[in-house]
C-alpha cells in the first residue's frame, strides 16, 4: 500500500464514526456521555452534535497533523515503514474505539460496559506499547518519530542504543499493561506514562555524559 492510499484509507476509517453517528442520529439522546471514570461510570457529557461530528473531526485533524509532519521530515526514508503505518493507524483506532464506547453507552448496548472498562483500556494500551517497542529499534535518525533529544539527533550511536533500550522498555510496559487488564491496579497506567517518558531519556542522557567524559 503506497503512502497516498494509506493516508486516504486511514483518514476514511478515522471519519467512519461520523457516518455511523448520522445513521444512529434519531436514536441518540441530545446529550451523551463522552468521558468515563476508571470504573466505567460517565463523568463528562457533551451535546450529541459534538460526539457525532466534533470528536471524530478533532481526531481527524490530529491524524492529518501526524501524517503531514512525518511526510515532510527531511529524514523520512530513515523511518521504518512498519512504524510509519503504525503511527497512521493510531488515530483511526482511537476514533473507532472512542466513538464505539460513546455510541454503545448512549444506545444502552451490552458491549458498552466492556468498552468503557479498565480491562479494555489496559489491553489496548498494552498492545500499542508492545507494537511500538517492537518497531522502535528499527527507526533510524529522523525528526518526527522516536526519542528526539539533542544528543540522540546529534549522535547516531546514541540514537541507536537509546532506541534499542527504549524498545525493550516499551515492550515490557506493554506486557505489564496487558497483565494489568486482569489485575485492575489503578496506579499502573500513570506509572507507565512516567516510565516511558523519563527512563529512555535518562538512559540517553547517561550515554551522552559518558561519551563526553571519554572525550575529556
Amino acid at each position: 500500500m503506497n503512502k497516498k492510499v494509506l493516508i486516504i484509507t486511514t483518514s476514511l476509517i478515522t471519519l467512519l464514526p461520523i457516518l455511523i453517528g448520522i445513521l444512529c442520529w434519531n436514536r441518540l439522546p441530545d446529550t451523551v456521555a463522552t468521558h468515563f471514570s476508571s470504573d466505567g461510570t460517565p463523568n463528562g457529557f457533551s451535546p450529541k452534535i459534538f460526539a457525532v461530528l466534533g470528536l471524530p473531526a478533532l481526531i481527524f485533524i490530529a491524524h492529518l497533523f501526524c501524517a503531514f509532519c512525518t511526510s515532510i521530515d527531511p529524514k523520512y526514508k530513515n523511518i521504518s515503514q512498519k512504524m510509519y503505518r503504525l503511527i497512521l493507524f493510531i488515530c483511526p483506532v482511537c476514533s473507532l474505539v472512542c466513538c464505539a464506547a460513546i455510541y454503545s453507552y448512549a444506545l444502552e448496548l451490552s458491549i458498552a460496559d466492556w468498552l468503557n472498562s479498565m480491562f479494555f483500556m489496559n489491553l489496548l494500551m498494552g498492545l500499542i506499547f508492545f507494537l511500538i517497542g517492537n518497531y522502535l529499534p528499527k527507526c533510524h535518525q529522523n525528526y518526527t518519530v522516536g526519542i528526539k533529544l539533542p544528543w540522540t539527533l546529534a549522535d547516531e550511536e546514541n540514537w541507536n542504543l537509546t532506541h534499542r533500550f527504549a524498545g525493550r522498555v516499551y515492550a515490557l510496559v506493554g506486557i505489564l499493561c496487558i497483565v494489568n487488564a486482569f489485575l485492575h491496579l489503578k496506579w499502573i497506567l500513570p506509572a507507565v506514562i512516567i516510565v516511558i517518558l523519563f527512563v529512555p531519556a535518562a538512559y540517553s542522557l547517561g550515554l551522552y555524559l559518558k561519551s563526553r567524559t571519554k572525550e575529556e
